[in-house]
């Protein structure tokens, strides 16, 4: 990917001559000849790096500098002037620049500060990215198992994973979707940028609009401040859409055109934003069917499938359910400070024998209220309280013996899901709590509404 630099200089001259320079170097350029230009480009075009002349017909370098506060933003800015003392060197360093040179430029003293900026800036990116990860806890492995169909899967991934195609996953409900966008990410150009994930599903065309775009302040009843979309959170890293099929329909064609032309508008606002954007979607959905009944846009779907992964269920891949049980126990277990303990033989047969219509989702929540049953080394068939051939038991409202106040709250939830038929307003109404703190515990939980349509 190209890094995109702004100069902001009222000489044509000086600002052809830099330009010119700057693209034989491989860099895309954004002109701007005011402070008020300068501004709106910065915020608009998203650049990674900077170039402000310290004299212009409406102010000084200094005054946009403060008007940015391009150092919180971790781009770059050098600043250029006819008039170089140190006094101003400083000033302009206090203020935010990164460098400063007396015109004209040397051009190849230039062009080694911004390379050297933009590298010490990757570098600090790698090493936040490789401190999150450390202290996050892992992520389960997308391919965990030896049957034919996830090593099938395994070898498609794969042969995508370095790519910056857009991706569209498809697979029940449970089946991991999630869990391999974020491996994609994380093997892709793009794994030292930010990974941005937002479900689809249960979510109005409004509320779904302000995620995605963000909104100006006064764009709408309620919007008391700008607020930035998750479009913006990710430039330069991945868009993760979960359920994209149930995207409300008015909302796919802006969505479309910010997806073709990295370029889309706030809500409420005049000015046009630049992102950079991969985008990964997944869907438990027949989107080709969605599209004949209307609901999901025919170009918008040809343009989130250009490569197509689709997560073997559960069902399909029996031979794999102890090691994934295996898997889920240790993650479970190191998330309550506990040594991870063993599956028994029988244990493991039982869960082997299972339909799983909540695929890997469902087996998680199985074994977390086993293991706080269990409370030993040794998690047995006792504890699963499952029934040989059948799928999972009904949630039941009322709690088991052993069962933690969060397994209570989740299984309530579910309960309220399934009495509404999986509306997210009348179940925030019925539990009495604000929608988005439902969607919080929702994403906590790991709860998908749609599973609980009829």
């Amino acid at each position: 990917m190209k890094h995109r630099v702004l100069i902001v200089e009222d000489e044509p001259a000086v600002r052809r001559a830099v330009r010119r320079h700057l693209e034989r170097e491989g860099f895309e350029v954004v002109e701007a000849a005011t402070i008020l230009q300068g501004e709106v480009a910065f915020r608009s075009e998203r650049p990674d790096a900077a170039v402000f002349d310290y004299n212009l017909p409406d102010g000084t370098a200094t005054d946009l500098l403060r008007a940015l506060d391009p150092r919180a933003l971790g781009v770059p800015v050098v600043v250029l002037t006819g008039e170089g003392t140190i006094d101003l060197a400083v000033q302009c360093m206090q203020d935010g620049a990164e460098s400063f040179l007396t015109k004209p430029p040397e051009m190849e003293t230039l062009t080694g500060i911004l390379q050297r900026a933009l590298e010490t800036r990757r570098i600090y990116r790698r090493a936040v990215a490789a401190e999150r990860k450390e202290l996050a806890p892992g992520e389960l492995d997308p391919f965990v198992g030896t049957s034919s169909a996830i090593r099938r899967f395994e070898e498609d991934a794969r042969l995508v994973a370095e790519s910056d195609a857009s991706v569209l996953i498809l697979g029940e409900t449970g089946s991991g979707k999630g869990v391999l966008a974020r491996w994609l990410h994380a093997q892709g150009p793009r794994s030292q940028e930010a990974f941005i994930d937002l479900n689809c599903a249960g979510l109005s065309r409004e509320l779904l609009e302000s995620e995605l775009f963000g909104h100006a302040r006064g764009a709408f009843t309620g919007a008391v401040a700008e607020k930035q979309g998750l479009m913006e959170v990710a430039h330069r890293g991945t868009l993760f859409l979960d359920e994209i099929g149930d995207m409300d329909i008015m909302v796919q064609p802006k969505f479309l055109t910010a997806i073709e032309e990295q370029r889309f508008r706030r809500l409420g606002d005049i000015k046009d934003r630049s992102v950079d954007v991969r985008l990964i979607s997944a869907t438990h959905r027949h989107l080709a069917k969605r599209v004949e009944e209307g609901v999901f846009r025919a170009d918008l779907y040809y343009r989130v499938n250009t490569v197509i992964l689709e997560a073997p269920a559960l069902r399909e891949r029996p031979e794999d359910i102890g090691e994934i049980a295996d898997s889920l126990l240790r993650r479970l277990a190191k998330d309550l400070s506990e040594s991870p303990p063993t599956l028994t033989r029988e244990a493991k047969e039982l869960l082997a024998g299972q339909s799983w219509p909540g695929n890997i989702r469902e087996l998680r929540n199985v074994l977390e209220r086993a293991l706080l049953e269990s409370r030993g080394a040794e998690v047995k068939r006792k504890h699963l309280r499952l029934h040989v051939g059948a799928g999972t038991p009904p949630l039941s409202v009322h709690p088991a013996p052993m069962a933690s106040l969060a397994d209570l709250e989740r299984t309530h939830i579910e309960s309220v899901l399934e009495q509404v038929r999986g509306s997210v307003d009348k179940a925030a109404k019925q539990l009495e709590i604000p929608r988005s703190t439902l969607y919080q515990k929702l994403k906590v939980f790991g709860i998908d509404p749609s599973h609980f349509r009829a």
